[in-house]
């Protein structure tokens, strides 16, 4: 037996005999058939381990799916609590659940939850590991049972070639560890009217074109200023305002009014002409136009705190540059990826705002940026496409197809 074996025997033997402190966990029956657990250690991988989720339930109706952790609520997807790894009765239900498939995200590894699903049988698939070390809660005088941990894993997806190394330095095989890219939230592109698209498209062809989207009431002004001053450089320059919410648009309504604007009301069934400056669209549900038409686009309640900004990945995946005020923390990882592949630019109030209009409003710039975007989420989808693959051969492997 190797000194990592031994490592994570000593852990076995402490967790198991452990009885954490707080109330028990309740997890519902084995359902019959395929079992799929998922375990998610942020929000951002939360979100991407419940869009995955979501396809496998499309695609294999008969698997269920259980996701602990940071996970928000999908139709057809149990939530249920997170194993404690330091509770000899948690490891011991977690054992008599028996999933055929686990998929763990991030760095932090819970070696007894891990090595009693791979001793019942479980394939473990690990998502979304970085080139940084693998904390494990454990007692400082028991030996690091981190790289017999990573060993359990059937196939690890890092977010990279330096995470990979990492991985194999710590002895996991070769050809178990495999060079991704992060794993993100690939919800299907927002959809739109194919006609709607080449009426308006027609409409408004040759124009500078960008978007507010789901703009709150607090920002409006911002905006309207923004647009003022980035249409002294470019006079045809259009604008499209997509409220979040009726409250929103009926403020930006108002605002739009006394600002004595040219304004196309698209809810009431006017069409954009020559000497419209700004189009007042309805509400997100029809933002898979707005993103289609408009090559940059702001994403709204980023410029006022408390709601912590919006999703990018929404506009990024439709071919949209995008920009961006500073209060973002719900989706704080998205940004920075798309920031980071230069895709996405963060401004600080109406005056950034308005120079950034100007100057990524044209063809070239946008265009850019949006190619930038569109890499960060095709890559996401075909790491999400992989993982599937693989979750759908374990189980027709084992006839549950």
């Amino acid at each position: 037996m190797t000194r990592r074996a031994l490592s994570l025997s000593a852990y076995l033997t402490y967790a198991r005999s452990a009885s954490a402190a707080g109330v028990a966990r309740d997890w519902p029956d084995r359902p019959d058939g395929a079992l799929v657990w998922g375990f998610a250690e942020d929000t951002e991988q939360g979100r991407a381990l419940a869009s995955l989720a979501a396809r496998l339930v499309a695609q294999r109706p008969e698997v269920s799916v259980w996701l602990s952790g940071s996970v928000p609520d999908r139709p057809g997807i149990t939530t249920v609590p997170l194993p404690r790894d330091l509770s000899g009765d948690d490891l011991r239900n977690m054992r008599r659940r028996q999933p055929d498939v686990a998929l763990w995200t991030g760095q932090a590894l819970r070696p007894g939850l891990l090595a009693t699903l791979s001793e019942a049988g479980c394939h473990l698939i690990a998502l979304a590991l970085e080139d940084a070390p693998f904390p494990v809660d454990a007692p400082r005088w028991l030996p690091d049972p981190a790289p017999a941990t990573l060993a359990l894993f059937n196939s690890l997806y890092t977010n990279g070639a330096a995470a990979s190394r990492r991985v194999r330095r710590l002895g996991v095989e070769t050809d178990r560890v495999h060079d991704a890219t992060a794993f993100l939230d690939t919800e299907a592109p927002l959809d739109c009217p194919d006609g709607l698209h080449e009426e308006i498209a027609a409409l408004i062809a040759g124009r500078p074109i960008w978007l507010a989207a789901r703009l709150r009431a607090e920002e409006a002004s911002d905006i309207l200023y923004a647009h003022r001053q980035a249409s002294r450089l470019a006079h045809r320059m259009l604008l499209i305002v997509s409220p979040a919410d009726a409250e929103a648009a009926r403020h930006i309504s108002r605002l739009l009014r006394s600002e004595q604007m040219r304004v196309c009301d698209w809810e009431n069934g006017d069409m954009p002409d020559e000497n419209t400056q700004v189009l007042l669209a309805g509400g997100p549900e029809e933002l898979g136009l707005w993103y289609r038409l408009a090559p940059l686009a702001f994403l709204g309640g980023s410029l006022i705190s408390g709601t912590g900004g919006e999703d990018p990945f929404e506009a990024a995946a439709l071919g949209t540059a995008i920009l961006y005020g500073p209060n973002v923390g719900a989706h704080l990882g998205a940004y920075s990826r798309l920031v980071s592949a230069g895709a996405a630019r963060i401004v600080r109030d109406a005056d950034s705002l308005g120079t950034a209009v100007s100057h990524l409003v044209a063809p070239d710039q946008a265009a850019t940026m949006a190619h930038a975007g569109w890499d960060v989420i095709s890559s996401g989808a075909q790491l999400v496409d992989r993982v599937l693959a693989e979750v759908c051969d374990v189980l027709d492997d084992r006839g549950l197809a």
